[in-house]
Protein backbone atom coordinates (compact mmCIF):
# COMPACT_ATOMS: atom_id res chain seq x y z
CA UNK A 1 0.00 0.00 0.00
CA UNK A 2 3.07 2.04 0.46
CA UNK A 3 4.04 1.67 -2.90
CA UNK A 4 0.30 2.63 -3.83
CA UNK A 5 0.59 5.98 -2.11
CA UNK A 6 3.80 7.07 -3.34
CA UNK A 7 1.79 6.42 -7.33
CA UNK A 8 -0.74 8.31 -6.48
CA UNK A 9 1.76 11.00 -5.73
CA UNK A 10 3.22 10.38 -9.16
CA UNK A 11 0.54 10.72 -10.49
CA UNK A 12 -1.09 13.40 -8.77
CA UNK A 13 2.02 15.70 -10.42
CA UNK A 14 1.34 14.14 -13.64
CA UNK A 15 -1.78 15.68 -13.93
CA UNK A 16 -0.26 18.69 -13.19
CA UNK A 17 2.37 18.65 -15.84
CA UNK A 18 -0.18 17.44 -18.13
CA UNK A 19 -1.94 20.15 -18.07
CA UNK A 20 0.44 22.98 -18.01
CA UNK A 21 3.09 21.50 -20.42
CA UNK A 22 3.09 21.03 -24.21
CA UNK A 23 1.81 17.64 -24.28
CA UNK A 24 3.58 17.18 -28.05
CA UNK A 25 6.79 17.63 -26.45
CA UNK A 26 6.03 14.88 -23.62
CA UNK A 27 5.01 12.60 -26.76
CA UNK A 28 7.67 13.04 -28.35
CA UNK A 29 10.67 11.07 -26.32
CA UNK A 30 8.80 8.24 -24.00
CA UNK A 31 12.54 8.44 -21.96
CA UNK A 32 12.15 11.76 -21.45
CA UNK A 33 11.44 12.49 -17.51
CA UNK A 34 8.10 14.10 -18.17
CA UNK A 35 6.86 10.40 -19.21
CA UNK A 36 5.66 7.90 -16.74
CA UNK A 37 5.15 4.15 -16.44
CA UNK A 38 1.31 3.35 -16.69
CA UNK A 39 1.36 1.88 -13.58
CA UNK A 40 1.11 5.02 -11.32
CA UNK A 41 -1.37 6.20 -13.66
CA UNK A 42 -3.71 2.80 -13.37
CA UNK A 43 -3.32 3.33 -9.58
CA UNK A 44 -4.44 7.43 -9.44
CA UNK A 45 -7.11 6.63 -12.00
CA UNK A 46 -8.51 3.61 -10.35
CA UNK A 47 -8.44 5.23 -7.12
CA UNK A 48 -10.43 8.10 -8.35
CA UNK A 49 -13.14 6.44 -10.07
CA UNK A 50 -14.22 3.82 -7.33
CA UNK A 51 -14.42 6.09 -4.50
CA UNK A 52 -18.21 6.25 -3.03
CA UNK A 53 -20.60 8.98 -4.12
CA UNK A 54 -22.81 10.05 -0.98
CA UNK A 55 -25.37 12.40 -3.20
CA UNK A 56 -27.07 9.55 -4.66
CA UNK A 57 -27.97 8.41 -0.90
CA UNK A 58 -30.78 11.65 -0.75
CA UNK A 59 -32.01 11.14 -4.03
CA UNK A 60 -32.64 7.55 -3.77
CA UNK A 61 -34.20 8.09 -0.58
CA UNK A 62 -31.75 5.94 1.61
CA UNK A 63 -30.38 8.99 3.46
CA UNK A 64 -32.00 12.46 4.89
CA UNK A 65 -30.11 15.54 6.39
CA UNK A 66 -31.22 17.07 9.21
CA UNK A 67 -29.97 20.33 10.08
CA UNK A 68 -30.67 21.95 6.56
CA UNK A 69 -32.42 21.17 2.98
CA UNK A 70 -29.95 19.00 1.19
CA UNK A 71 -30.91 19.41 -2.61
CA UNK A 72 -30.71 15.92 -3.56
CA UNK A 73 -32.84 15.04 -0.76
CA UNK A 74 -35.49 17.85 -2.36
CA UNK A 75 -35.06 17.11 -5.48
CA UNK A 76 -33.55 20.61 -6.06
CA UNK A 77 -29.94 20.07 -7.73
CA UNK A 78 -28.99 22.48 -10.44
CA UNK A 79 -25.32 22.07 -12.12
CA UNK A 80 -22.69 19.71 -12.16
CA UNK A 81 -18.98 19.30 -12.82
CA UNK A 82 -17.19 18.21 -16.29
CA UNK A 83 -14.20 17.85 -13.47
CA UNK A 84 -13.80 13.70 -14.75
CA UNK A 85 -12.17 15.50 -18.12
CA UNK A 86 -9.23 17.15 -16.49
CA UNK A 87 -8.83 14.47 -13.76
CA UNK A 88 -9.98 10.92 -14.95
CA UNK A 89 -10.09 11.07 -18.59
CA UNK A 90 -6.60 13.28 -18.75
CA UNK A 91 -5.19 10.56 -17.08
CA UNK A 92 -6.90 7.79 -18.58
CA UNK A 93 -5.81 8.92 -22.33
CA UNK A 94 -2.04 9.54 -21.38
CA UNK A 95 -2.08 5.79 -19.45
CA UNK A 96 -3.15 4.51 -22.80
CA UNK A 97 -0.44 6.68 -24.77
CA UNK A 98 2.29 5.63 -22.39
CA UNK A 99 1.05 1.91 -22.64
CA UNK A 100 1.45 2.32 -26.68
CA UNK A 101 5.04 3.19 -26.22
CA UNK A 102 5.86 0.19 -24.13
CA UNK A 103 3.17 -2.12 -26.47
CA UNK A 104 1.37 -3.30 -23.21
CA UNK A 105 -1.95 -4.09 -24.67
CA UNK A 106 -3.55 -4.58 -20.92
CA UNK A 107 -3.06 -1.37 -20.14
CA UNK A 108 -4.90 0.08 -23.22
CA UNK A 109 -7.85 -2.05 -22.93
CA UNK A 110 -7.84 -1.02 -19.53
CA UNK A 111 -7.73 2.71 -20.37
CA UNK A 112 -10.35 2.20 -22.63
CA UNK A 113 -12.67 0.27 -19.71
CA UNK A 114 -12.23 3.78 -17.88
CA UNK A 115 -12.71 6.41 -21.12
CA UNK A 116 -15.77 4.29 -21.07
CA UNK A 117 -16.42 4.35 -17.40
CA UNK A 118 -16.33 8.29 -17.66
CA UNK A 119 -17.95 8.88 -20.38
CA UNK A 120 -20.77 7.23 -19.57
CA UNK A 121 -21.22 8.47 -15.76
CA UNK A 122 -21.06 12.06 -17.93
CA UNK A 123 -23.68 11.54 -20.27
CA UNK A 124 -25.88 9.73 -17.74
CA UNK A 125 -25.42 12.86 -15.79
CA UNK A 126 -26.18 15.70 -18.45
CA UNK A 127 -26.77 14.05 -22.40
CA UNK A 128 -24.76 15.29 -25.28
CA UNK A 129 -21.14 15.73 -24.34
CA UNK A 130 -18.07 16.21 -25.41
CA UNK A 131 -16.48 13.06 -26.90
CA UNK A 132 -14.91 12.69 -30.33
CA UNK A 133 -12.94 15.87 -29.65
CA UNK A 134 -12.46 15.30 -25.57
CA UNK A 135 -9.21 15.14 -23.82
CA UNK A 136 -7.53 16.35 -27.26
CA UNK A 137 -5.69 19.84 -25.91
CA UNK A 138 -2.43 18.40 -27.23
CA UNK A 139 -3.97 18.12 -30.76
CA UNK A 140 -5.07 21.89 -30.23
CA UNK A 141 -9.08 21.22 -29.70
CA UNK A 142 -9.58 23.60 -26.85
CA UNK A 143 -13.43 24.10 -27.38
CA UNK A 144 -14.63 20.41 -28.28
CA UNK A 145 -18.07 19.92 -30.08
CA UNK A 146 -20.40 17.87 -28.56
CA UNK A 147 -21.41 14.94 -29.58
CA UNK A 148 -25.27 13.43 -28.79
CA UNK A 149 -26.12 10.54 -26.66
CA UNK A 150 -26.65 8.11 -28.88
CA UNK A 151 -23.47 8.61 -30.54
CA UNK A 152 -21.60 8.38 -27.10
CA UNK A 153 -23.14 5.42 -25.99
CA UNK A 154 -22.76 3.65 -29.65
CA UNK A 155 -18.85 4.86 -28.79
CA UNK A 156 -18.16 3.15 -25.80
CA UNK A 157 -19.84 0.12 -26.56
CA UNK A 158 -17.32 0.13 -29.03
CA UNK A 159 -14.54 0.53 -26.74
CA UNK A 160 -14.94 -1.69 -24.49
CA UNK A 161 -15.67 -4.46 -27.50
CA UNK A 162 -12.55 -3.49 -28.25
CA UNK A 163 -11.11 -3.61 -24.89
CA UNK A 164 -12.19 -7.17 -24.73
CA UNK A 165 -10.23 -7.98 -27.83
CA UNK A 166 -6.80 -6.45 -26.47
CA UNK A 167 -6.92 -7.55 -22.67
CA UNK A 168 -4.58 -10.81 -22.27
CA UNK A 169 -2.72 -13.25 -19.76
CA UNK A 170 0.44 -12.14 -21.56
CA UNK A 171 1.05 -8.30 -20.56
CA UNK A 172 1.92 -7.61 -17.38
CA UNK A 173 -0.53 -5.36 -15.22
CA UNK A 174 1.07 -3.69 -12.28
CA UNK A 175 -0.25 -0.65 -10.06
CA UNK A 176 -3.58 -2.70 -10.37
CA UNK A 177 -5.52 -1.94 -6.63
CA UNK A 178 -8.58 -3.32 -8.12
CA UNK A 179 -7.19 -7.05 -9.38
CA UNK A 180 -3.74 -7.54 -8.19
CA UNK A 181 -2.78 -7.66 -12.53
CA UNK A 182 -5.56 -10.21 -13.05
CA UNK A 183 -6.46 -9.78 -16.68
CA UNK A 184 -9.23 -13.01 -16.57
CA UNK A 185 -10.80 -10.59 -14.06
CA UNK A 186 -10.54 -7.07 -15.99
CA UNK A 187 -11.57 -9.20 -18.67
CA UNK A 188 -15.26 -10.05 -17.14
CA UNK A 189 -15.50 -6.61 -15.82
CA UNK A 190 -15.37 -5.11 -18.88
CA UNK A 191 -18.07 -7.52 -20.24
CA UNK A 192 -20.19 -6.96 -17.33
CA UNK A 193 -20.06 -3.14 -17.85
CA UNK A 194 -21.17 -3.59 -21.47
CA UNK A 195 -24.57 -5.20 -20.49
CA UNK A 196 -24.80 -2.46 -17.57
CA UNK A 197 -24.98 -0.04 -20.20
CA UNK A 198 -27.24 -1.83 -22.49
CA UNK A 199 -29.58 -2.86 -20.19
CA UNK A 200 -29.60 1.10 -19.03
CA UNK A 201 -30.72 1.69 -22.60
CA UNK A 202 -33.78 -0.86 -22.22
CA UNK A 203 -36.22 1.88 -23.37
CA UNK A 204 -34.30 2.47 -27.11
CA UNK A 205 -34.80 -0.59 -29.54
CA UNK A 206 -31.48 0.66 -31.11
CA UNK A 207 -27.73 2.73 -30.65
CA UNK A 208 -26.39 3.02 -33.43
CA UNK A 209 -25.08 0.51 -35.11
CA UNK A 210 -26.05 -1.96 -32.26
CA UNK A 211 -29.61 -3.09 -31.97
CA UNK A 212 -29.49 -3.27 -27.76
CA UNK A 213 -31.22 -6.91 -26.71
CA UNK A 214 -29.25 -8.84 -29.65
CA UNK A 215 -26.02 -7.16 -28.06
CA UNK A 216 -27.23 -7.85 -25.04
CA UNK A 217 -27.60 -11.73 -25.59
CA UNK A 218 -24.51 -12.03 -28.08
CA UNK A 219 -22.35 -10.37 -25.01
CA UNK A 220 -24.14 -12.62 -22.27
CA UNK A 221 -23.91 -16.10 -24.42
CA UNK A 222 -20.33 -15.92 -25.73
CA UNK A 223 -18.35 -13.85 -23.41
CA UNK A 224 -16.83 -14.12 -19.70
CA UNK A 225 -18.37 -12.55 -17.28
CA UNK A 226 -18.03 -12.23 -13.42
CA UNK A 227 -19.36 -15.39 -11.78
CA UNK A 228 -18.73 -14.43 -7.98
CA UNK A 229 -18.27 -11.59 -5.54
CA UNK A 230 -14.47 -12.92 -6.16
CA UNK A 231 -14.60 -10.45 -9.36
CA UNK A 232 -16.77 -7.80 -8.29
CA UNK A 233 -15.26 -4.74 -10.02
CA UNK A 234 -14.52 -2.85 -6.76
CA UNK A 235 -11.62 -0.85 -4.64
CA UNK A 236 -10.93 -2.32 -1.46
CA UNK A 237 -9.50 0.63 0.92
CA UNK A 238 -6.75 0.21 4.09
CA UNK A 239 -5.79 2.09 6.79
CA UNK A 240 -3.08 4.52 5.70
CA UNK A 241 -2.88 8.44 4.18
CA UNK A 242 -5.07 8.62 1.26
CA UNK A 243 -5.99 4.95 0.93
CA UNK A 244 -9.26 4.89 3.44
CA UNK A 245 -12.91 4.60 2.96
CA UNK A 246 -14.09 7.39 1.23
CA UNK A 247 -16.56 9.08 3.76
CA UNK A 248 -13.95 7.71 6.91
CA UNK A 249 -14.05 10.79 9.51
CA UNK A 250 -16.94 12.23 7.51
CA UNK A 251 -18.47 15.08 10.48
CA UNK A 252 -21.72 14.94 8.82
CA UNK A 253 -22.26 11.49 9.29
CA UNK A 254 -21.46 11.22 12.86
CA UNK A 255 -24.00 14.71 12.89
CA UNK A 256 -27.00 14.91 11.16
CA UNK A 257 -27.15 12.55 8.50
CA UNK A 258 -30.08 9.77 9.25
CA UNK A 259 -31.87 6.53 7.65
CA UNK A 260 -34.65 7.50 5.38
CA UNK A 261 -37.77 5.65 6.22
CA UNK A 262 -38.84 4.82 2.62
CA UNK A 263 -35.20 2.69 2.65
CA UNK A 264 -35.65 1.46 6.50
CA UNK A 265 -39.13 0.13 5.90
CA UNK A 266 -38.50 -1.81 2.83
CA UNK A 267 -36.07 -4.27 4.90
CA UNK A 268 -38.32 -3.95 8.48
CA UNK A 269 -40.97 -5.29 5.91
CA UNK A 270 -38.71 -8.22 4.92
CA UNK A 271 -37.50 -8.91 7.74
CA UNK A 272 -34.00 -8.49 6.27
CA UNK A 273 -31.27 -8.37 8.53
CA UNK A 274 -28.85 -6.54 5.98
CA UNK A 275 -30.90 -3.45 7.58
CA UNK A 276 -28.37 -3.62 10.80
CA UNK A 277 -25.70 -3.40 8.16
CA UNK A 278 -26.39 0.04 7.39
CA UNK A 279 -28.43 1.69 10.04
CA UNK A 280 -28.01 2.46 13.71
CA UNK A 281 -30.53 1.76 16.32
CA UNK A 282 -32.49 4.49 17.73
CA UNK A 283 -31.41 6.32 20.39
CA UNK A 284 -34.54 5.01 22.56
CA UNK A 285 -33.70 1.82 21.69
CA UNK A 286 -30.65 1.55 22.87
CA UNK A 287 -31.34 3.26 26.40
CA UNK A 288 -34.56 0.51 26.35
CA UNK A 289 -31.60 -2.12 25.74
CA UNK A 290 -33.34 -3.96 22.70
CA UNK A 291 -30.95 -6.20 20.87
CA UNK A 292 -29.50 -5.24 17.86
CA UNK A 293 -31.60 -7.52 15.87
CA UNK A 294 -34.92 -6.35 17.03
CA UNK A 295 -36.46 -4.40 13.53
CA UNK A 296 -38.65 -2.34 16.06
CA UNK A 297 -35.17 -0.37 16.96
CA UNK A 298 -34.81 1.30 13.79
CA UNK A 299 -36.53 4.22 12.51
CA UNK A 300 -36.03 6.65 9.44
CA UNK A 301 -37.02 10.12 8.47
CA UNK A 302 -39.74 11.25 5.72
CA UNK A 303 -37.24 12.49 2.84
CA UNK A 304 -40.03 14.33 1.56
CA UNK A 305 -40.74 16.29 4.62
CA UNK A 306 -39.35 19.46 5.57
CA UNK A 307 -36.12 19.16 7.34
CA UNK A 308 -36.80 20.73 11.03
CA UNK A 309 -39.72 17.83 11.34
CA UNK A 310 -36.87 15.15 11.15
CA UNK A 311 -34.90 17.04 13.63
CA UNK A 312 -37.92 16.62 15.77
CA UNK A 313 -37.70 13.21 15.59
CA UNK A 314 -33.84 13.52 16.41
CA UNK A 315 -35.10 15.44 19.22
CA UNK A 316 -37.63 12.30 20.28
CA UNK A 317 -34.70 10.02 20.13
CA UNK A 318 -37.03 8.19 17.45
CA UNK A 319 -34.67 7.80 14.29
CA UNK A 320 -31.34 5.93 12.98
CA UNK A 321 -28.25 7.27 12.10
CA UNK A 322 -26.73 5.07 9.25
CA UNK A 323 -24.04 2.46 10.99
CA UNK A 324 -21.04 4.13 12.28
CA UNK A 325 -19.01 1.75 10.58
CA UNK A 326 -19.40 3.92 7.57
CA UNK A 327 -17.73 6.80 8.98
CA UNK A 328 -15.78 5.30 11.80
CA UNK A 329 -13.94 2.21 10.05
CA UNK A 330 -11.03 3.93 8.10
CA UNK A 331 -11.46 0.22 5.86
CA UNK A 332 -15.13 -0.47 6.17
CA UNK A 333 -16.72 -2.22 3.16
CA UNK A 334 -14.93 -1.90 -0.48
CA UNK A 335 -16.87 0.56 -3.11
CA UNK A 336 -18.07 -1.18 -5.88
CA UNK A 337 -19.07 0.65 -9.84
CA UNK A 338 -20.17 -3.16 -11.04
CA UNK A 339 -20.73 -5.98 -8.99
CA UNK A 340 -21.41 -9.99 -9.10
CA UNK A 341 -24.87 -9.34 -7.56
CA UNK A 342 -25.94 -6.15 -10.01
CA UNK A 343 -24.69 -7.90 -13.02
CA UNK A 344 -26.96 -10.66 -11.96
CA UNK A 345 -30.05 -8.81 -11.31
CA UNK A 346 -28.62 -7.20 -14.92
CA UNK A 347 -29.58 -10.61 -16.42
CA UNK A 348 -32.32 -11.47 -14.11
CA UNK A 349 -34.11 -7.94 -15.62
CA UNK A 350 -32.76 -8.99 -19.31
CA UNK A 351 -34.40 -12.61 -19.06
CA UNK A 352 -37.71 -11.08 -18.03
CA UNK A 353 -37.97 -8.85 -20.94
CA UNK A 354 -37.25 -11.56 -23.11
CA UNK A 355 -33.53 -10.73 -24.63
CA UNK A 356 -32.08 -14.15 -23.08
CA UNK A 357 -33.59 -17.55 -22.65
CA UNK A 358 -32.93 -18.88 -19.31
CA UNK A 359 -34.97 -18.58 -15.43
CA UNK A 360 -35.44 -14.47 -14.60
CA UNK A 361 -35.54 -16.58 -10.99
CA UNK A 362 -32.31 -17.90 -11.28
CA UNK A 363 -30.66 -14.56 -11.94
CA UNK A 364 -32.79 -12.68 -9.53
CA UNK A 365 -31.77 -15.59 -6.70
CA UNK A 366 -27.90 -15.70 -7.11
CA UNK A 367 -28.12 -11.40 -7.03
CA UNK A 368 -29.73 -11.71 -3.84
CA UNK A 369 -27.61 -14.55 -2.75
CA UNK A 370 -24.44 -12.79 -3.78
CA UNK A 371 -25.53 -9.65 -1.89
CA UNK A 372 -26.01 -11.36 1.68
CA UNK A 373 -22.58 -13.12 0.35
CA UNK A 374 -21.06 -9.48 0.25
CA UNK A 375 -22.21 -7.83 3.40
CA UNK A 376 -21.22 -11.58 5.82
CA UNK A 377 -17.97 -11.07 4.42
CA UNK A 378 -16.68 -7.81 4.97
CA UNK A 379 -19.26 -6.07 7.27
CA UNK A 380 -17.15 -6.48 11.16
CA UNK A 381 -18.65 -9.21 13.64
CA UNK A 382 -21.24 -9.97 10.72
CA UNK A 383 -22.62 -12.99 13.09
CA UNK A 384 -23.96 -10.15 15.43
CA UNK A 385 -26.48 -9.00 12.20
CA UNK A 386 -26.97 -12.33 10.46
CA UNK A 387 -26.93 -15.16 13.21
CA UNK A 388 -29.67 -17.77 12.58
CA UNK A 389 -30.46 -16.14 9.05
CA UNK A 390 -30.96 -18.33 5.76
CA UNK A 391 -30.95 -16.69 2.37
CA UNK A 392 -32.72 -19.63 0.94
CA UNK A 393 -35.45 -19.40 3.35
CA UNK A 394 -35.54 -15.55 3.14
CA UNK A 395 -35.65 -16.04 -1.06
CA UNK A 396 -39.20 -18.15 -0.12
CA UNK A 397 -40.84 -15.52 1.88
CA UNK A 398 -44.17 -14.00 0.47
CA UNK A 399 -42.11 -10.29 -0.43
CA UNK A 400 -38.79 -11.53 -1.37
CA UNK A 401 -40.03 -14.99 -3.74
CA UNK A 402 -40.00 -14.43 -7.63
CA UNK A 403 -42.19 -16.12 -10.20
CA UNK A 404 -41.08 -16.33 -13.68
CA UNK A 405 -45.06 -16.42 -14.52
CA UNK A 406 -45.65 -13.09 -12.80
CA UNK A 407 -46.74 -10.26 -15.47
CA UNK A 408 -43.47 -8.41 -16.38
CA UNK A 409 -44.17 -4.95 -14.25
CA UNK A 410 -44.62 -7.59 -11.04
CA UNK A 411 -41.14 -8.73 -12.58
CA UNK A 412 -39.58 -5.94 -13.24
CA UNK A 413 -40.65 -4.41 -9.50
CA UNK A 414 -39.39 -7.49 -7.62
CA UNK A 415 -35.99 -7.06 -9.37
CA UNK A 416 -35.52 -3.29 -8.96
CA UNK A 417 -36.59 -3.49 -5.22
CA UNK A 418 -34.05 -5.89 -4.69
CA UNK A 419 -31.63 -4.52 -6.31
CA UNK A 420 -32.05 -1.38 -5.08
CA UNK A 421 -31.59 -3.03 -1.66
CA UNK A 422 -28.11 -3.51 -2.10
CA UNK A 423 -26.88 -0.63 -3.60
CA UNK A 424 -26.36 1.94 -0.38
CA UNK A 425 -23.29 3.35 -0.54
CA UNK A 426 -22.38 1.27 -3.86
CA UNK A 427 -22.67 1.58 -7.45
CA UNK A 428 -23.01 5.70 -7.28
CA UNK A 429 -26.11 6.48 -9.10
CA UNK A 430 -27.21 3.47 -10.54
CA UNK A 431 -29.80 2.90 -8.16
CA UNK A 432 -31.53 6.75 -9.19
CA UNK A 433 -30.96 5.34 -13.27
CA UNK A 434 -33.00 2.72 -12.92
CA UNK A 435 -35.79 4.66 -10.94
CA UNK A 436 -36.07 7.19 -13.93
CA UNK A 437 -36.00 4.33 -16.55
CA UNK A 438 -38.16 2.22 -14.34
CA UNK A 439 -40.09 3.68 -12.32
CA UNK A 440 -39.17 1.21 -9.22
CA UNK A 441 -38.56 1.62 -6.61
CA UNK A 442 -41.62 3.98 -6.02
CA UNK A 443 -39.53 7.00 -4.42
CA UNK A 444 -41.50 9.25 -2.59
CA UNK A 445 -41.63 12.94 -3.86
CA UNK A 446 -43.15 15.84 -2.54
CA UNK A 447 -46.34 17.17 -3.77
CA UNK A 448 -45.74 19.18 -7.18
CA UNK A 449 -42.25 17.97 -7.14
CA UNK A 450 -41.23 15.45 -9.91
CA UNK A 451 -37.65 13.97 -10.11
CA UNK A 452 -35.45 15.46 -12.20
CA UNK A 453 -34.01 13.66 -15.11
CA UNK A 454 -30.36 15.07 -15.54
CA UNK A 455 -28.23 17.75 -14.14
CA UNK A 456 -27.50 21.33 -15.79
CA UNK A 457 -24.18 21.73 -17.44
CA UNK A 458 -21.82 23.51 -15.61
CA UNK A 459 -20.89 27.28 -15.92
CA UNK A 460 -17.63 26.98 -16.99
CA UNK A 461 -19.26 25.60 -20.23
CA UNK A 462 -21.04 28.51 -20.93
CA UNK A 463 -18.04 30.32 -20.21
CA UNK A 464 -15.29 28.82 -22.32
CA UNK A 465 -17.37 26.76 -24.71
CA UNK A 466 -20.80 28.49 -25.27
CA UNK A 467 -21.06 27.53 -28.79
CA UNK A 468 -20.67 24.16 -29.24
CA UNK A 469 -22.65 23.75 -25.87
CA UNK A 470 -25.78 26.12 -27.34
CA UNK A 471 -25.89 23.67 -30.39
CA UNK A 472 -25.89 20.35 -28.54
CA UNK A 473 -29.01 22.23 -26.15
CA UNK A 474 -30.91 23.07 -29.11
CA UNK A 475 -30.64 19.75 -30.26
CA UNK A 476 -31.40 17.95 -27.63
CA UNK A 477 -33.94 20.05 -25.40
CA UNK A 478 -34.76 22.96 -27.49
CA UNK A 479 -32.31 25.32 -26.23
CA UNK A 480 -33.60 24.31 -22.72
CA UNK A 481 -31.17 23.47 -19.73
CA UNK A 482 -32.99 22.40 -17.15
CA UNK A 483 -32.91 19.28 -14.67
CA UNK A 484 -36.64 18.13 -16.29
CA UNK A 485 -35.70 18.01 -19.86
CA UNK A 486 -35.38 14.38 -20.93
CA UNK A 487 -32.33 13.20 -22.23
CA UNK A 488 -32.16 10.61 -25.59
CA UNK A 489 -32.10 7.49 -23.30
CA UNK A 490 -35.61 7.81 -21.04
CA UNK A 491 -37.29 8.93 -24.75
Amino acid sequence: MKNSIKSLFAAGLFALISCETNLDTINENPNDKASIDPKFLLTYVSKSAFQVNGDNMYASRMMIGTDGENIYQYMKWNDASFDAYSSGLLNTVKMIQEAQKINNKNYQAIGKFYRAYYFFDLSMKFGSIPYSDAVKGESGITQPKYDSQESVMSGILTELKEANDLINTSDKIEGDIIYNGDATKWKKLINSFRLKILINLSKKANVGNYNVATEFASIAGSQTLMASIADNGELKFADAADSRYTMFNNSGYGSSLYMADYFINLFKARQDPRLFTFAAQTTAAKEAGKPITDFTGYNGGNPTSPYSDNAALVAAKNISKVNDRFYKDATNEPSSVLSYSELEFILAEATARGWISGSAKTHYDNAVKASFNFYQTYVKNANLYFNGFNVTTYLTTPLVVYDNAAPLQTQLEKIMTQKYMTMFHQAQWTSYYDYLRTGYPNYPLQNGVTAPFRFRYPQAEYNYNSVNLKTALTSQYGGNDNINSKPWWLQ
